[in-house]
């Protein structure tokens, strides 16, 4: 059933949600001098260099068929000097090793980019994370910067960096004096209180300290204005915790699968040995199926529905359609053909 209330704006002053993914990535890509100074101060701050010039690059997944289609919330750039970073937020832990799957992204925004040649020359590439949780409990800093050193601290070429905006501890930081925060704190500070109105008094102080930010603000109080946008942040919002749910319910069903079949093998082999693989089975089988399929699957499925709702509603074109539920142009003009 179509839910009228994902349009609405809380309140007539409410604001976007920066943390949210498509909000995230909307604030850097809107092909605005707003959007275009705000992502110039978000890279100065997080790579602690002046960035005077950085190109969008194209990072929508292939897609093979039209029952695959899938969406990248990430913002990937390019500087003139030839250098490449990819940004994204994550606001929750995920069951994976979080440091591999870092290290997975940053090798493949390299291979990506090398250049065929004689020799190995290449710039370097970064693989920026704005964390909404804690990464390392033993590391006091906010900002953390990973290379490939040797165990003496000697690095290689330092093409390869990994880079970690980890925003509670910037939470921390809350209510210091404007003037003593640095750039990149400013910027978590703002991200994670932007929507927040009971804190706006302080984070209009850091909006008012910085042009970036303030470039980025002006961007989420117009996207703010605009229902679709608040369609895509709540139906993102919803799709997210029926993954969540999903996840659980797959997680405790595996749980007990796996404590059957732990039981049923301790009778052979020892109940200690048993329960624990039957642990482990169960656990991989359930996170391993709900993490490949159920995201993916969910968001896609909810934004054909969506789609073929606002269709009927005959109120939007398709091609508003298309931009709120983040579907192909030609995926919403087949829904409207048989509709």
């Amino acid at each position: 059933m179509f839910d009228e209330d994902l349009y609405k704006r809380p309140s007539p002053t409410a604001l976007l949600n920066p943390l949210c993914d498509p909000i995230f990535k909307a604030i850097f890509t809107q092909g605005t001098e707003e959007s275009n100074l705000a992502l110039k101060s978000f890279l100065s701050a997080i790579l602690g260099r002046n960035i005077v010039n950085v190109e969008l690059q194209p990072n929508e997944p292939a897609v093979d068929a039209p029952s695959q289609m899938q969406m990248s919330f990430d913002v990937s750039v390019k500087f003139d000097d030839g250098e490449y970073a990819d940004i994204e937020v994550q606001r929750r832990r995920k069951e994976y090793d979080y440091a591999v799957r870092s290290e997975i992204q940053v090798a493949r925004l390299l291979n990506s980019n090398v250049k065929k040649g004689d020799n190995w020359s290449v710039e370097k590439v970064y693989q920026i994370s704005v964390l909404n949780f804690e990464f390392d409990k033993d590391d006091n800093s906010a900002l953390s910067w990973y290379s490939m050193k040797n165990k003496n601290g000697k690095g290689l070429g330092d093409r390869l960096n990994v880079i970690y905006l980890d925003l509670i501890k910037i939470h921390e930081l809350f209510g210091k004096p404007v003037e003593d925060l640095k750039l990149y704190e400013k910027w978590g500070l703002y991200l994670s209180y932007a929507n927040d109105e009971s804190r706006r008094d302080y984070i209009d102080r850091i909006v008012e300290s910085e042009k970036g930010i303030m470039a980025a603000e002006y961007t989420v109080k117009y996207m703010s204005e605009e229902e679709a946008n608040w369609f895509r942040q709540n139906s993102y919002d919803t799709a997210m915790r029926d993954y969540n749910s999903e996840m659980q319910a797959a997680t405790k069903k595996g749980l007990q699968k796996g404590m059957e079949q732990g039981l049923q093998q301790g009778l052979q082999k020892g109940l200690q040995q048993g329960l624990q693989q039957g642990l482990q089975q169960g656990l991989q089988q359930g996170i391993e199926k709900g993490l490949q399929q159920g995201l993916q699957k969910g968001l896609q499925e909810k934004a054909v529905e969506t789609a073929k709702n606002l269709l009927k509603l005959n109120t939007l074109t398709v091609e508003q359609i298309a931009e709120a539920v983040g579907l192909p142009l030609e995926k919403v003009q087949e829904l409207a053909g048989v509709i």
